[in-house]
């Protein structure tokens, strides 16, 4: 066939409450022709029949969950298939949330889980997380929407994918503390509870790194420069590697204990440095986790 335009495909996949109805809406506002649970032994043959009709919709999005579980098994059968195709540029974005945030979407909509609906919300979203760990290790993009509004995951959506045959590569840096968890999306993870700690001064202790006698006291001792000149140098060697690789997104977290002052200082610090080259995104959890408990 001539002048028909290879096919962008993403596929729309993740937990059940995490945002892909949201998804689906921002990317048909983007000019994607979307398909909602279309079971994966069927989709070579839909791309097919799309090549073949030499019209221009040319940019496909496809939700695929385990509300079709009889056909999950044969997803990443269809997956590496498509991998092989020439005129086919397929991305996995898989949306995610914790815990806590998917329980509380389940009993605010009243609706119950679909891998548990006539048990506890938990168990579902448990035995959910389980079935999808796999495919999201496969995903080029991850969303992890427990402190997104709709409206601003919709902004992200827009940002990465509203040029079809955008190549960009995203930084996303996250501050938190561990006393809270790792955040469950990190690709990669530093730990910076080494480094002095300003909550033990107390006239700096209800700051955050976000004030500069805090950032200015992190950054003055000789560890801090240590550390942050031989992290520079690695980032600066991988990121290029990952962009390389095809990775749309990394995740870059910086913990110490509260996730307040030093974790958010060398996260801030971060941005500015490789915000020069690449698209960066910086969220400090738990300034943003505290904002959120007080609004309530």
């Amino acid at each position: 066939m001539e002048n028909v335009q290879d096919i962008q495909m993403v596929i729309i996949t993740g937990m059940s409450g995490a945002g892909k109805t949201v998804a689906v809406h921002s990317f048909e506002d983007l000019g994607y022709f979307c398909v909602d649970n279309l079971p994966p032994m069927l989709l070579p043959k839909f791309l097919e029949l799309m090549r073949e009709s030499g019209n221009k919709m040319n940019k496909v999005a496809v939700v695929m969950d385990l509300r079709g579980r009889e056909f999950f098994d044969q997803l990443f059968q269809v997956l590496d298939t498509l991998e092989d195709t020439p005129w086919m540029n397929t991305q996995i974005v898989f949306f995610d949330a914790n815990d806590e945030t998917l329980v509380r979407r389940y009993k605010e909509t009243r609706r119950s889980h679909p891998l548990a609906k006539s048990g506890r919300p938990l168990d579902g979203i448990n035995l959910e997380r389980k079935l999808l760990e796999e495919l999201k290790g496969r995903a080029q993009v991850i969303y992890n929407t427990s402190l997104l509004k709709p409206k601003e995951l919709k902004e992200k959506i827009y940002s990465q994918f509203s040029t079809s045959h955008s190549k960009t590569f995203s930084v996303n840096i996250i501050s938190f503390g561990f006393k809270h968890g790792i955040p469950i999306d990190a690709d990669l993870v530093f730990d910076v509870r080494f480094l002095p700690n300003p909550f033990y001064i107390k006239h700096m202790r209800p700051q955050t790194g976000l004030d500069d006698e805090v950032y200015n006291y992190v950054m003055k001792w000789s560890d801090t420069n240590r550390f942050i000149q031989k992290l520079e140098d690695l980032l600066a060697f991988m990121l290029p590697l990952y962009k390389r690789e095809g990775k749309s997104q990394l995740v870059i977290a910086i913990g110490c204990t509260g996730g307040q002052h030093r974790s958010v200082a060398i996260a801030q610090y971060l941005q500015e440095v490789f915000a020069k080259d690449y698209h960066v995104e910086v969220t400090h959890r738990e300034i943003a986790m505290e904002r959120i408990h007080k609004d309530e």
